[in-house]
């Protein structure tokens, strides 16, 4: 697990660490859940941290040597692991099991999302669609393109813009 795990009980699995952006949590919390509950991973445990630009360019800098801020890093509870494969009927993750951390800047991600036409509770929930398929293995930087169809799928499925 990363330096950065985010104390949050079961309960709030997405906590708000930043002051300079409002968001709403308990949107974010749900679609947490229901993306969970759909790639059968209810019982696992994902934490969303929503930090500011100083802190995730400080997050950025530690773990990835990349000057400056980023929309998203995600930690997962156990490197190199071959991507879970998300289909129908798969098996779920066993409950309980730690997948890691998430973290979130609203600051960087509003703007990103003014640049692409999108609203900041668009964009959150994107990029938590994206941390998860992180936290599963996938690696959109050398996969092939494997993650980036995922997702694209899993955005259409859940009515968020390519």
């Amino acid at each position: 697990m990363s330096a950065e795990t985010f104390a949050v009980d079961d309960s709030h699995e997405v906590s708000n660490r930043q002051r300079k952006i409002s968001v709403g949590v308990a949107p974010l919390r749900d679609f947490l859940r229901t993306v969970k509950k759909d790639l059968g991973l209810a019982g696992s445990q994902i934490t969303v941290g929503l930090v500011s630009d100083t802190e995730i360019a400080r997050m950025n800098k530690a773990f990835r040597k990349m000057p400056g801020p980023t929309d998203v890093l995600s930690f997962p509870a156990v490197n190199g692991t071959k991507p879970v494969a998300i289909t129908k009927g798969s098996p779920p993750i066993p409950n309980g099991t730690v997948l890691g951390d998430i973290a979130i800047a609203p600051e960087t991600a509003r703007r990103y999302a003014r640049k692409d036409g999108r609203s900041l509770s668009i964009e959150l929930r994107i990029l938590i669609l994206h941390g998860v398929l992180h936290l599963l293995g996938y690696d959109h930087e050398s996969d092939r393109g494997e993650m980036s169809r995922l997702e694209n799928r899993l955005r259409s499925q859940y009515g968020l813009p390519r």
